[in-house]
């Protein structure tokens, strides 16, 4: 476990809502659920999944369009407030709600995790996307896309 994850965890507990802090939660561990299924690092899984809504806390009078612009701010955070110098974690973090060309590995499982963590419930045909996610994980982000 990267040592900065309880630190974080308790600071995000203070400034995010109960709720959206519920769902960082949720998102983190599905990130490390995907991480285990694809090969990929657990421990970056867990702090892209951690810090991917870092930015939510901010509304629509500081934020022009929070739905989209939380991943770019959120990345700059992540950096910025929290000391996270890997790229592969700070792109996963801004392209999370949006997705991008030539997405990485980790871009993906943040990117679908934020989509089928446990406690999501609106999002369109959840269940199939919470099986394909783990059986093909780029058919998954495209599915998601559509």
């Amino acid at each position: 476990m990267d040592s900065r994850v309880i630190e974080i965890r308790k600071h995000l507990k203070k400034k995010l809502d109960p709720m959206r802090f519920e769902h960082t939660l949720g998102v983190s561990y599905t990130c490390q659920a995907l991480a285990m299924r694809y090969g990929y690092d657990l421990d970056k899984a867990e702090l892209a999944g951690l810090l991917h809504d870092c930015a939510k806390r901010y509304d629509r009078p500081t934020m022009r369009d929070p739905s989209l612009l939380h991943a770019k701010l959120g990345a700059w955070m992540a950096r910025e407030k929290y000391g996270v110098d890997d790229e592969e974690i700070l792109s996963a973090i801004a392209c999370h709600t949006t997705g991008k060309t030539d997405m990485g590995m980790l871009d993906k499982i943040l990117y679908v995790a934020d989509y089928i963590e446990p406690r999501r419930y609106k999002a369109a045909d959840l269940p199939r996307m919470r099986k394909l996610a783990f059986e093909d994980l780029d058919r998954a982000c495209l599915a998601i896309m559509e």
